[in-house]
C-alpha cells in the first residue's frame, strides 16, 4: 500500500539536500556563528554514527529549519525500505498489526454471527450456536436495522464498518435491533460480546461411504487440533481414505505445517529443513506418532497454495506418502521472523529459505525491489495457458530431484502435482457468465433461504441438507423464472450447456444458509469439481486395487 506514492520516495531525499543547503547557504552569507553550531552538531553526530541512514534522520531531527514528525518520517521509509528486499520481507504499522495477526490466532472477539450485506441491508446467515448472539435470541435470517444507536439499514454502509461495530472487547455490549420475517415489530436484543473461535478447517464431511474430505483454509494456531479432530469423527464415519484440500491456503505458522506432515509420515522421514545466510541448517523429522500414516490420501493444491501449504505438500510428495493433484502452487519457499517494534508495529524480514526433503527450493524467481513483476507471476501462467495444458509449464533440468521412492520432482517455483487437472470451462456460456457476474445467483439464494428459513435452520447434517435440497424439484426452473425477471432472458442452449454448474452453486449457497455454513458448501459443490472428482478415482482405484 506504501509504493502508490511518489513522495514519500523522495521526501527523505529532499529533507537531506535541504539540510545540505542549509549549512552552503550559510557559508555563503557568512554566519560564523551559526556555521560553527552546525559543524558542531555534525561533527559530533558523525562521530557517533557510521551509519548513513541513522546519520541523515538525525541531521533532519536536529538540523531541519521547520519541524518534522520523524514518527511520520519514519513510516513512509520504513516500507520504501523493506520493498527493496525480497517480495516477502515487510513492514507492518501497529495500526494494522491485529488484521493481520488475528486470522491466525484463533479467535477474536464479536458477537458470533456470520452475515452478508445484501444490496444495503446486513443480513444474518448463521449464528455461531451457544455463542453470545445465540444466548441472546438473534437468529438466521434476522436483517440488522440498527447497531447501538446508529440505522445501519437502507444506509449502503462498507461491510468493514459492520465488522467495526459488531465487534469490540469481550463483556462489553452491543444493542441490537432486529427485522425478523413474519414479526411486525423491531426484535430488541442485547449482546454481550465474547471470545469468539476462528476455524481453519472450513468443511468437514463424508463424500462417500469411504471417503472423508476437509478443507483446512490456513495454517492457525489451532488447525493441527481442528484437523486431527475432523480425521477422527470421519473415522468413526468409516473413513479409509482422505482427501485433504489446500486449495487456496496461503499459509500461516510453520509448526502447524509439521505438525500435520507429521500425522501421516512414518516415523524418521525428512518433513523440511531451512538454510539461512551462513548455510545454518535446521532439520524437521517425523517422529511416529502420527495416526493416519497408512490412510490413503489425497491432497489437493492450485496456484493459490503458498507457504505452509507447500511444506507440506513437498514433504508428502517427496515421501511418496499420497497423491498430489490439481495445478502448480505458488512458490513461496522463504522463512520469516517477525521482530516487534516497541509501539506495536513489526517487521516481517526474510530470514532462511525452505527446502523440501529431496533438497529443493520451492521459491519461484524474484527480484529484489521488484514486488509488481513478482505479483504478475500467475496472471503470467494463466496468459501462457499453464492452468489449461501441463505440458506448457517448462522446469530447467538442473533443477531434477528425486524422491524416496525414486520418482523424478523439480524445484525452481511451486510444487507440481502428481495428477495435473486443467481448469475447466467447458461448462460456461454468456448466460452463466451473466447470471453469475450479476449476482443473481447469490441473490436468489438469499430470497430462497428467506422463503425456506424454517426448514433450513432443522438442518443439522449433510445428509439433511442433500434429502432437502434433492426434494425441491422446482429449483432449477424457479431460478430461471427469477432471473427472466431480473432481465436475463433465457436461451435454452445456453442454459442447458450450464445447468450442471448453476444447479451445483445453487445447491451450494443455500447449504452455505445453514448451520453447516462452509461444510453445507462443499458439500454441494464438489460433483462439479474436477480435481475433487480426480482425486476420488484415484482413491477409489489405488483402494480397489490393494483390496483385491
Amino acid at each position: 500500500m506504501y509504493h502508490n506514492s511518489k513522495h514519500t520516495v523522495f521526501l527523505p531525499l529532499i529533507l537531506a539536500v535541504c539540510v545540505a543547503a542549509g549549512v552552503v547557504l550559510g557559508q555563503f552569507l557568512g554566519r560564523s556563528s551559526a556555521e560553527s553550531h552546525m559543524k558542531g552538531i555534525i561533527g559530533r553526530m558523525a562521530s557517533a554514527s557510521g551509519n548513513k541512514l541513522t546519520y541523515t534522520m538525525q541531521l533532519i531531527e536536529r538540523g531541519y529549519v521547520d519541524s518534522v514528525s520523524m514518527d511520520s518520517l519514519t513510516e513512509h521509509i520504513l516500507p520504501l525500505l523493506v520493498g527493496e528486499l525480497d517480495p516477502h520481507s515487510v513492514y507492518i504499522p501497529a495500526s494494522e498489526m491485529q488484521e493481520m495477526n488475528e486470522p491466525l490466532e484463533g479467535e477474536f472477539d464479536g458477537i458470533g454471527v456470520v452475515f452478508n450485506m445484501s444490496t444495503d441491508t446486513v443480513v444474518v446467515l448463521n449464528v455461531i450456536p451457544s455463542g453470545p448472539s445465540d444466548r441472546a435470541g438473534v437468529r438466521a435470517g434476522d436483517r440488522i436495522v440498527r447497531i447501538d444507536d446508529s440505522i445501519v439499514a437502507g444506509r449502503r454502509i462498507p461491510q468493514n464498518d459492520i465488522v467495526k461495530r459488531l465487534r469490540g472487547p469481550r463483556g462489553t455490549e452491543v444493542r441490537l435491533s432486529l427485522d425478523r420475517r413474519g414479526i411486525g415489530d423491531a426484535v430488541e436484543v442485547t449482546v454481550v460480546r465474547d471470545a469468539i473461535p476462528l476455524k481453519s478447517v472450513d468443511a468437514v464431511f463424508m463424500i462417500d461411504d469411504k471417503t472423508g474430505y476437509a478443507r483446512l483454509s490456513k495454517f492457525a494456531r489451532t488447525s493441527y487440533d481442528e484437523l486431527t479432530a475432523a480425521m477422527s469423527r470421519l473415522r468413526a464415519e468409516g473413513m479409509e481414505r482422505f482427501i485433504l484440500d489446500l486449495r487456496g491456503n496461503t499459509g500461516g505458522f510453520l509448526d502447524q505445517a509439521i505438525l500435520i506432515a507429521n500425522e501421516f509420515l512414518p516415523e524418521g522421514r525428512l518433513i523440511v529443513y531451512t538454510e539461512d545466510r551462513a548455510r545454518n541448517r535446521m532439520s524437521e523429522y517425523s517422529d511416529g506418532t502420527g495416526a493416519s500414516t497408512d490412510i490413503a490420501l489425497a491432497v489437493l493444491v492450485d496456484e493459490e497454495s503458498a507457504s505452509s501449504s507447500e511444506i507440506l505438500a513437498g514433504a508428502l510428495q517427496d515421501n511418496d506418502r499420497g497423491i498430489i493433484v490439481g495445478r502448480r502452487t505458488f512458490g513461496k519457499g522463504l522463512v520469516q521472523n517477525q521482530i516487534p517494534y516497541p509501539d506495536g508495529s513489526a517487521l516481517r524480514l526474510t530470514v532462511a529459505r525452505y527446502y523440501t526433503p529431496s533438497g529443493r527450493s520451492i521459491q519461484k524467481p524474484y527480484t529484489n525491489g521488484d514486488d509488481a513483476s513478482y505479483q504478475l507471476d500467475i496472471w503470467n501462467r494463466y496468459e501462457h495457458s499453464e492452468f489449461f495444458s501441463a505440458d506448457s509449464i517448462r522446469f530447467d533440468d538442473s533443477l531434477r530431484y528425486t524422491t524416496a521412492g525414486g520418482r523424478t520432482v523439480y524445484g525452481g517455483g511451486g510444487i507440481m502435482p502428481d495428477e495435473f487437472v486443467p481448469l475447466d470451462t467447458t461448462r460456461m456460456s454468456r448466460y452463466f457468465i451473466e447470471v453469475s457476474g450479476r449476482n443473481i445467483i447469490y441473490r436468489y439464494t438469499m430470497e430462497y433461504a428467506d422463503r425456506h428459513r424454517e426448514a433450513l435452520n432443522s438442518v443439522r447434517t449433510v445428509d439433511d441438507l442433500r434429502a432437502l435440497l434433492d426434494a425441491d424439484r422446482t429449483l432449477f426452473d424457479d431460478f430461471v423464472a427469477y432471473a427472466a425477471r431480473q432481465g436475463v432472458r433465457p436461451v435454452r442452449r445456453e442454459i442447458e450447456l450450464s445447468r450442471d454448474i448453476i444447479t451445483a452453486q445453487l445447491r451450494a449457497y443455500i447449504g452455505r444458509n445453514t448451520q453447516l455454513e462452509d461444510t453445507g458448501f462443499y458439500a454441494s459443490i464438489y460433483p462439479i469439481d474436477d480435481v475433487a472428482m480426480r482425486a476420488i478415482e484415484i482413491l477409489r482405484t489405488q483402494t480397489d486395487n490393494s483390496d483385491d
